[in-house]
């Protein structure tokens, strides 16, 4: 049997899924982050097979996202986005260190997994976190820098008010080169990778993933991209089959 178990770890609001059998014994974890304005529960059928695989498996809430209090305006949101994504990346490191304390986790098979804003979070987190061992980012983008130009470009084209001046928007996109992977790939460091990407994604440019892929493909592995012909931005069921295969092969 599997359980449901609703928690804060490190005072995040979680869904922790794992078989009852084994419980509170040390496994190898994988943690899965949601996309931009969905929340923890969305993800619940990864948890599911993953945790019949033999993985404890850890769905947070990201700020402002789910359980967590969020009093801002769409426009006040859509302009937190890449707050969101960094402190996502911080959190998974305190809900790892939480877990590690519990005797709860195998600190040599943590694995990284998300959707979207989620897969971005994976390809930042890559940069950060050396004790990620495997990882997969479903229609995410490396690139950082570029999409945060894709946003800009997009919010002046609609008319947006910008609420950061011209030095705040440079000091952004300066902070989210540390982050950036396609700017320096050598610290995937022979991590398993597995990328999808839909061709008709109109939210997440697939170019971006599909020209880093190529970046690295003759010097890294283990490495898989699935192009899917006809998706949007939206994760096929064989995308969520082949995330848990990965995992199971590579962690």
């Amino acid at each position: 049997m599997v359980l449901i178990i609703r928690e804060r770890i490190a005072n995040i609001p979680c869904l922790h899924v794992v078989k009852a059998d084994y419980k509170n014994d040390m496994l190898p974890l994988v943690m899965f982050i949601h996309g931009f304005t969905s929340a923890k529960e969305h993800n619940l059928h990864f948890g599911y097979l993953l945790a019949e695989a033999g993985y404890r498996v850890i769905l947070p809430d990201a700020l402002y996202h789910g359980e967590r209090p969020n009093e801002l305006t769409e426009q006040q949101l859509n302009f937190s986005f890449w707050n969101i994504v960094l402190q996502t990346i911080e959190e998974i490191k305190q809900i790892k260190d939480a877990l590690v304390q519990q005797n709860l986790v195998d600190e040599q098979r943590i694995g990284l997994a998300g959707t979207s804003m989620g897969g971005i979070v994976t390809f930042g987190a890559l940069t950060q976190h050396h004790w990620i061992k495997a990882a997969v980012s479903l229609m995410g983008s490396p690139c950082y820098q570029k999409f945060f130009d894709l946003q800009l470009e997009f919010a002046q084209k609609r008319g947006f008010h910008i609420p950061l001046s011209d030095v705040e928007l440079k000091k952004t996109r300066e902070t989210l080169a540390r982050y950036d992977l396609s700017l320096q790939p050598e610290k995937l460091n022979g991590r398993p990778l597995l990328l999808w990407h839909g061709k008709q994604d109109d939210v997440v440019p697939y170019e971006h993933t599909y020209q880093f892929y190529k970046q690295i493909q003759s010097s890294h592995e283990p490495l898989k991209f699935i192009s899917d012909e006809k998706a949007g931005h939206k994760v096929t069921r064989e995308a969520f089959l082949e995330t848990v295969q990965w995992f199971i092969r590579h962690l």
